[in-house]
């Protein structure tokens, strides 16, 4: 046996002792010698288990602090580690040696899983990181007797299944206790998370069919990450689905899925307004549907699921107004094949601009790309490297609960390995780039684009041949700073020339869903909640899968992964809401 081989053999049993500890100075109500067991400066990441919130305890005092806090009402026990997960094992995390424990315990509120990684200290092994998530409410487990529920279907002379459906739909007599602003992947996921929980929910979007926020955008567009991690909760995809899936087939799987689970959806249907009633704690919110009509419903949560990608933003650029050309933002642009021929600019460089770029090229136009600011750029295959979790040939339920635990220091360190790991692979397209007058970054502190998508939702591009398009000289380039102006047939640069352009395509992003908020409910509540999306001092994203300081408020947004993991916590704490279990 080797060295690696007698390490893993021993994990289990040195992981079970820590647990034993741990459990013991719990069950003492010994919120010190609990702490102690950590490192000095070691993280404890708690999704709902003991706080009712997201949030990470960094060091031992906030450790003590918080368990002393937490410990009478939570009752936490029975920590142990089991048959049925990932055994512990030694594994590398953020470029550090540990052992990783996949562990289960309880607490008056439900069973619990978590994550634990030890590290040697002086002959010791203490706690680097744990992680601690409330995965189910008590008596409240997801789909508890859901066909119990269910009549008979076979009802001669009567309401067959389709008039209950229809019927269950129309909110003809009853108004939803959730209703949910967007059917993308967020607003999918939370609503079969609350479905399954028994929570009344009803989506609302402005599309005229289910699946059109993908299936409506450019032509080429698939997504940048592998189908392995991007299964939706209760429904996976087939293994007929390839490895990145194209917008059409996506928009087409969320039409097939509402129907499969059922989900209360109206599609043209787009929020007009709404208002917290405080005295009866529920909101009033005005919706308008596709033939003009408004509904006024009193939901008593609303649920922001809108994405990072909600308002179009459009920016004040200079002499804009006298362009003659056609000027679309990104997010509607299709139809590439009518500019052949023609000549179009591209205004942003994340990877809508690329994209876009690309296309009109591939469609015979004469393309140039604006840089407004530097940007990260990564190959597609190496992007990959961030899921690598999802790659080690552990069951998927264990992945998505690694894929929780890794507290704010940890994953800023990861992604830093990944981005310079990429940027050696890279190396040969990045130098071209920049000899072609290209701006690159690697994030403020080198973490690449998952810490920039994280932070504001954009400004890398992933490769799929639109670098190498632009480093061959195919795509021109453009730096926004060499622009005085937008004139008649063109931009006018500040040496007097002119580059010529019959399109202009703004690929600049999107607000903040502060913005939408505030569009939609007003500056105050708006102003309540502050900033939605980018992380807060402690380390998490801002407002987001949790309580708000608006109450009934909440947010949910991301990537399919990320809708189907932390959709789960946001509709326990609903559950939660809705049965009292949480004031």
């Amino acid at each position: 046996m080797n060295i690696a081989e007698r390490k893993n053999a021993t994990a289990p049993a040195e992981a079970q002792d820590w647990l034993a500890r741990f459990d013991a100075a719990l069950q003492a109500r010994d919120a010190k010698a609990a702490a102690e067991l950590f490192l000095d400066d070691g993280l404890w990441r708690d999704v709902l288990a003991f706080t009712w919130n997201l949030q990470t305890q960094y060091g031992r005092e906030q450790i003590e602090a918080t368990l002393r806090d937490t410990l009478a009402r939570t009752k936490p026990a029975n920590f142990h580690i089991p048959a049925s997960r990932t055994p512990p094992r030694w594994v590398s995390r953020a470029g550090r040696d540990c052992i990783e424990v996949i562990f289960e315990f309880e607490t008056a509120f439900g069973p619990c899983h978590g994550t634990l990684r030890l590290v040697p200290e002086s002959g010791a092994l203490r706690a680097w990181t744990v992680v601690t998530n409330l995965q189910e409410l008590r008596g409240h487990e997801e789909w508890k007797n859901a066909r119990a529920a269910i009549s008979d279907t076979r009802t001669f002379g009567g309401e067959n299944w389709l008039d209950r459906l229809t019927k269950q739909r129309a909110y003809e007599d009853r108004d939803p206790a959730v209703i949910v602003v967007g059917g993308g992947q967020a607003g999918l996921s939370i609503a079969a998370r609350l479905q399954a929980l028994g929570v009344d929910t009803l989506i609302v979007d402005r599309h005229e069919r289910i699946g059109d926020n993908w299936r409506k955008r450019y032509h080429s567009l698939t997504l940048h990450n592998e189908v392995f991690v991007n299964h939706l909760p209760y429904i996976p995809f087939p293994p007929s689905f390839p490895v990145y899936i194209p917008k059409d087939k996506l928009a087409n799987w969320f039409e097939s899925y509402v129907e499969s689970l059922e989900l209360n959806f109206w599609t043209g249907t787009a929020l007009e307004s709404g208002s917290y009633d405080a005295a009866q704690k529920r909101w009033n919110v005005t919706l308008k549907r596709s033939d003009g009509s408004m509904r006024v419903m009193h939901p008593r949560h609303l649920i922001f699921a809108t994405g990072v990608s909600s308002i179009p933003y459009f920016p004040k650029l200079p002499g804009l107004e006298d362009f003659k050309g056609t000027v679309v933002h990104s997010g509607s642009f299709a139809n590439a094949e009518n500019w052949r021929g023609k000549k179009a600019l591209v205004l942003g460089s994340g990877t809508s601009g690329h994209d876009v770029a690309q296309e009109l090229q591939a469609n015979g136009a004469d393309v140039t790309l604006i840089q407004r600011s530097p940007t990260y750029v990564v190959s597609l295959k190496e992007a990959q490297s961030v899921y690598a979790i999802y790659q080690e040939g552990i069951p998927f339920e264990d992945c998505d609960l690694l894929a929780t635990s890794m507290p704010y220091p940890v994953l800023q360190r990861s992604y830093q390995i990944s981005t310079a790991k990429g940027r050696e692979v890279d190396k040969t397209i990045l130098d071209r780039l920049a000899a072609k007058g290209f701006k690159l970054t690697f994030g403020e502190d080198e973490t690449g684009f998952q810490m920039m998508y994280l932070r504001r939702g954009g400004g890398y591009y992933f490769n799929v041949g639109c670098s190498d398009l632009i480093a061959d000289g195919k795509v021109g380039l453009l730096q926004f700073a060499d622009i005085e102006r937008f004139v008649a047939d063109g931009a006018k640069l500040g040496d007097g020339t002119t580059t010529k352009a019959d399109l202009l395509v703004l690929a600049t992003g999107y607000k903040n869903q502060q913005d939408t908020v505030r569009a939609y409910l007003g500056d105050s509540i708006a102003d309540s909640i502050g900033p939605v999306w980018g992380f807060d001092e402690g380390g998490e994203l801002n407002n987001m899968w949790k309580r708000t300081a608006q109450p009934g408020l909440w947010f949910t947004a991301g990537s399919l992964a990320q809708c189907r993991i932390f959709s789960r916590y946001l509709a326990i704490q609903i559950k939660a809401l809705e049965e009292g279990l949480l004031g």
